[in-house]
């Protein structure tokens, strides 16, 4: 039986650069910043020697945290995230300024998949959305509720 969400982790290139997005683009909180390389964290995650640059960020009006890694000392390459490729993923956030969220987004390294759009179907009917894309390419949905 799941109880909580407690948070979605995402791997990045530049911690710094992640939590300058996240903080000045979104509103996100830097709550915590540490680094681990434990053996069996190491073991967890299925890199040994690794080291992890960890940023917690709370996300504004929630209690769940965006835990953003940043891997060292292990190989690393970047992957392909196009939205309709296996394997990657987006997460959603319902706002009340994207107009101004997604202006942001570019100043702090980030784009779109595409220019803002209407829906015209479905639960969100009406409402106005965008997927972000932050400096590394993970997609962020925004929903501005009609």
């Amino acid at each position: 039986m799941i109880t909580k969400c407690d948070h979605i982790g995402i791997q990045v290139e530049d911690l710094d650069r992640s939590i300058a997005f996240y903080a000045g683009a979104l509103g996100f909180e830097l709550r915590e910043r540490f680094i681990k390389s434990e053996p069996y964290l190491q073991e967890l995650v299925g890199c040994p020697g690794a080291e992890l640059d960890i940023a917690i960020m709370g996300i504004p009006s929630t209690e769940v945290e965006l835990e953003i890694l940043e891997y060292r000392r292990v190989a690393r390459r970047a992957v392909d995230p196009n939205t309709a490729n296996p394997g990657t993923g987006h997460f959603c956030l319902f706002v009340t300024d994207l107009d101004e969220i997604v202006e942001r987004a570019h100043e702090f390294g980030g784009g779109s998949v595409s220019p803002v759009q209407t829906s015209t179907a479905g639960p969100v009917a009406g409402s106005r959305l965008v997927y972000l894309t932050d400096p590394d390419g993970i997609r962020v949905e925004l929903v501005e509720r009609h």
